[in-house]
């Protein structure tokens, strides 16, 4: 309930790993309906860049205001900061603040003078200004450095590499806030290389007891997950998607035209296919390597049929089975009977 500067820098990665995750969604679909030559519809969805520039702007954004003032001589304390963030993000969208310019807060009991509220992407959050510029000047003193790096214990040593006489910086060191900014766009920056797979977590409950399914709390953590853009994206689009080949050989048995072998290109063997089943034109499309399919339920109806189809065949076999078996016993005793009767006429 009461968020401080660890909350906030915490809640500014959650916001930078957020644009990340939409950018790549978006980009990986884009692509790859580009590259099999579908047809793409643009999707509007929030882009969090606005908040990401208010808190990481080098000028104006709020760790900027916060190392200015960790910096600048003079009187330096929380409320002289929040003072200047008044200043300086008051007509900001989603910056608020009782202090603000912007009247339409002045009146919000909610909100105490000595807080400041951020609407990020997956809501509104209020935090304490007090120990802002404590937090965020994180100093170690020069002495102190010099002090530890000259123990004799070789650890000790090795944590407090600045108190090197040989390696001494006289600039003032980096803040906390600019040391995690810095971090932040590393990470970013190795993110962007990579090809990402996401696994989304939803909790159920706060109490980590089984059979307690809490609604509101993961409706909250599908919406800041940013899960509603992703199925907006994939209803929009193609739900389903597989090259031509695996797709002809899991659903041939559907067609007595490609049951059970196909002679041809596997794209061709798969149009026959859907003409057969006469699905509509628009529940799916045709890529270079890939069959795309539009809406869920195709995908059901087909998983359904084929499912109908392995009973039916195994039917079939279970019939061919018993009719072979009934049949080799009959032959079996058919054979004895000519012997015994052949052995009994020759006796008699």
């Amino acid at each position: 309930q009461d968020n401080s500067f660890e909350q906030f820098i915490i809640n500014y990665c959650n916001e930078k790993l957020q644009q990340i995750f939409i950018e790549l969604t978006l980009k990986e679909e884009q692509e790859e309906y580009i590259r099999e030559g579908i047809e793409w519809t643009h999707i509007e969805y929030f882009n969090n860049a606005i908040i990401c520039d208010l808190i990481e702007n080098n000028q104006t954004g709020i760790l900027a205001m916060l190392d200015e003032e960790c910096l600048r001589p003079g009187t330096v304390t929380d409320d002289t900061f929040l003072e200047k963030l008044n200043q300086v993000c008051a007509t900001h969208q989603h910056f608020e603040s009782r202090l603000s310019k912007c009247s339409r807060f002045l009146n919000d009991t909610s909100l105490p003078h000595s807080c400041f509220r951020i609407q990020h992407y997956a809501g509104k959050v209020m935090y304490q200004v007090e120990g802002f510029v404590d937090k965020n000047n994180d100093l170690l003193y020069r002495d102190l450095s010099q002090a530890m790096w000259k123990a004799n214990h070789s650890l000790i040593k090795a944590l407090f590499p600045e108190g090197n006489p040989a390696k001494i910086n006289l600039k003032r060191p980096p803040t906390a806030g600019s040391q995690f900014k810095a971090s932040v766009a590393t990470l970013m920056k190795n993110l962007q290389t990579k090809n990402p797979n996401y696994i989304r977590c939803i909790k159920p409950n706060d109490k980590k007891a089984a059979h307690i399914f809490n609604e509101a709390l993961v409706c909250h953590q599908i919406r800041y997950l940013g899960l509603l853009e992703n199925v907006r994206v994939r209803r929009a689009g193609y739900a389903f998607r597989q090259p031509y080949e695996p797709c002809l050989e899991r659903y041939k048995m559907l067609c007595k035209q490609t049951w059970p072998h196909w002679r041809g290109p596997a794209r061709a063997g798969v149009e026959v296919l859907f003409n057969e089943l006469g699905i509509p034109e628009e529940e799916f499309s045709f890529g270079r390597s890939k069959i795309f399919i539009r809406n869920p339920r195709t995908l059901f109806k087909l998983e359904d049929l084929r499912k109908q189809r392995l009973e039916d065949l195994a039917t079939l076999i279970e019939k061919i089975y018993r009719g072979w078996k009934c049949r080799t016993r009959f032959l079996l005793m058919k054979k004895c009977q000519i012997v015994i009767a052949s052995w009994y006429r020759r006796y008699a």
